[in-house]
């Protein structure tokens, strides 16, 4: 009598790795250079891996939308398993890890990195009206290339951008796709028929005050309308027509309905349900860590990076390529018996693109606090430089695809 042996319902290894985006493969490869004899797994079922910095420049016409798009097995690291299922359930006693089909994987350490959520559904009306009638998101790469499309198309009218409540990956992001689009209206020549308004859920235009006088001359420069306290609850694509919930000085919310030609969304964004509805979330759903270890405040097993976190620092691939090394230095150390002595200080940067050729590179840490790594002279970073331009566009992929996913880190400590 012959059959199919039956599958293995439980599987043990050193590490786990929930999440096969920068964080993840970048702390898997930072572990097995640190220990190779590690038994380490990478769970992810997505079939391709983005590189999702690049998708305001499709957005832009600057890049093609498939150089931002490789297959996954192109980039998972070798020699370690690779689970391509749904993490469903994280047991953090009994130290596993529950896939989608049912087996559950043992740890003795795991790294929790599996991004955030997108939460389309919470802006009323907006899935069914996303890639038609003018509304479109950098924020999908199938959207990217329609955003382009609109701004190419668009000679007058209004063209609304939207920022969500805090916190979203990549806070800037919704500021570039705008200067993206005026600066293209503007060296077409039609920048004056197009009514360009930012609203955002905020009360200011950028996070950290060093840099809003810089961003304040495009917005200037480009005639842009700010409305902020205004969140977007509701859009009516067949009508074109924006709902927009304002909060005034008297704490009084009113509702305010504006047309549009193109809209260009950023959708609320929270922790995936993993997380947020599990033991390891804090008070707000997000992975609740230490601020410096990246460990996690009541379970010593279980460790974190990127979107997903909790901590306070900008939710960027910059933050992340600063994060690996610290976790893989704190896994390695915890595993062995040793005292955690990696120290992740807030670091994130934004490369705010505020014209095509010219960024203002914002680099910061916990609390606002600025933390440049290039020498004043060559960017001080609160004013726009093409040399930040060269970054962003050309050594920033560069660095991501053959660096920070192969294991070689670079301007980390």
């Amino acid at each position: 009598m012959t059959g199919r042996a039956p599958q293995v319902r439980e599987v043990h290894h050193d590490v786990v790795v929930i999440g096969a985006g920068a964080a993840g493969i970048a702390i898997a490869q930072g572990i097995r250079r640190r220990a190779p004899r590690l038994n380490i797994a990478i769970i992810d079922p997505a079939d391709h891996h983005y590189y999702q910095p690049g998708w305001t420049l499709v957005g832009g016409g600057v890049f093609e939308a498939e150089s931002t798009r490789r297959a996954m097995a192109d980039v998972l690291p070798g020699g370690m398993a690779h689970y391509a299922q749904p993490a469903v359930a994280i047991d953090p006693d009994k130290g596993a890890v529950l896939l989608g089909n049912g087996r559950s994987l043992y740890y003795r350490a795991l790294v929790v990195a599996p991004g955030l959520e997108l939460d389309w559904d919470a802006v009323e009306g907006l899935p069914e009206a996303l890639g038609q009638y003018g509304v479109t998101s950098n924020y999908r790469f199938d959207l990217a290339p329609y955003t382009w499309s609109l701004v190419q198309g668009l000679r007058r009218g209004k063209a609304l951008f939207t920022q969500p409540p805090m916190p979203i990956k990549c806070a800037g992001a919704p500021q570039k796709a705008m200067y993206l689009a005026c600066d293209h209206w503007q060296r077409r020549g039609v920048l004056g028929d197009i009514d360009v308004s930012f609203h955002n859920a905020g009360g200011a235009l950028f996070g950290v005050p060093a840099y809003i006088p810089a961003l304040m001359a495009h917005v200037e420069r480009y005639g842009i309308n700010l409305a902020f306290h205004q969140q977007l609850v509701a859009v009516d694509g067949p009508n074109r027509q924006a709902h927009f919930m304002i909060q005034g000085a008297d704490s009084r919310q009113r509702e305010h309905v504006e047309s549009f030609d193109m809209l260009h969304v950023v959708p609320p964004q929270r922790a995936p349900a993993l997380i947020r509805d599990s033991r390891l979330a804090n008070d707000a759903g997000w992975l609740d860590l230490h601020p410096n270890t990246l460990q996690h405040q009541r379970y010593p097993s279980i460790f974190g990076a990127g979107d997903v976190s909790a901590t306070l620092n900008a939710k960027t691939a910059a933050a992340v390529r600063v994060q690996a090394p610290i976790v893989a230095d704190n896994v390695v150390a915890y595993l062995q018996g040793r005292e955690l002595s990696a120290r992740y200080q807030g670091y994130g940067a934004c490369p705010l693109t505020v014209s095509r050729g010219r960024v203002v590179l914002a680099e910061f840490g916990y609390g606002g606090e600025l933390m440049p790594t290039l020498p004043g002279w060559l960017n001080d970073g609160q004013r726009a430089t093409s040399l930040a331009w060269q970054l962003k566009a050309y050594a920033m992929p560069t660095i991501y695809w053959q660096m920070m996913l192969k294991g070689r880190e670079w301007m980390v400590s």
